[in-house]
């Protein structure tokens, strides 16, 4: 008997391998389905599916910033010269290739994007900043923001 879906059209198993999984995609197979109640094979079934129908996109480690010499986590508003989809276009394109970009989101309000970087220090982001960020296409400003402590970060999505 299949059990009622919720409002995301999954059902309660569903979501609870999402969860699981989101707290510690290491989880082997067996383990996995012994915390959803299911067996390993209906369970195996159930998270290919999850990954075929795109609710779970990949996984990957959680890798420690300072251990790799990216400790100092910088938040930079940028603002272009020009709001048309082509300058929106442009500078998407170029912040694809700059590998120390975590994060860039296309935002409303006073900055077109926000970028999350992960550099070494500062004088490692002034070096970022100079030669590559004030150069891409169309950056007319941009507002840096050095985060002191990280709260909260990359929490798991709540569903």
């Amino acid at each position: 008997m299949k059990e009622s879906s919720t409002p995301l059209g999954l059902d309660r198993i569903d979501l609870r391998i999402l969860r699981r999984l989101q707290r510690d995609g290491r989880m082997t197979n067996a383990d996995l389905a012994k915390a959803a109640n299911i067996s390993p094979a209906t369970c195996h079934r159930r998270t290919q599916r999850l990954f075929d129908d795109g609710y779970i996109r990949s996984v990957r480690a959680d890798i420690s910033p300072a251990k790799v010499e990216r400790g100092a986590l910088v938040i930079v508003g940028v603002v272009l010269d020009r709001s048309t989809q082509e300058s929106f276009s442009a500078f998407e394109a170029a912040i694809r290739k700059l590998p120390l970009v975590l994060d860039c989101h296309l935002v409303a309000g006073d900055f077109d994007f926000f970028l999350k970087i992960r550099v070494k220090d500062i004088a490692d982001f002034n070096r970022l900043h100079g030669e590559q960020l004030i150069a891409l296409p169309g950056v007319r400003q941009t507002r840096t923001f050095f985060v002191m402590k990280e709260v909260v970060d990359n929490a798991p999505l709540d569903f």
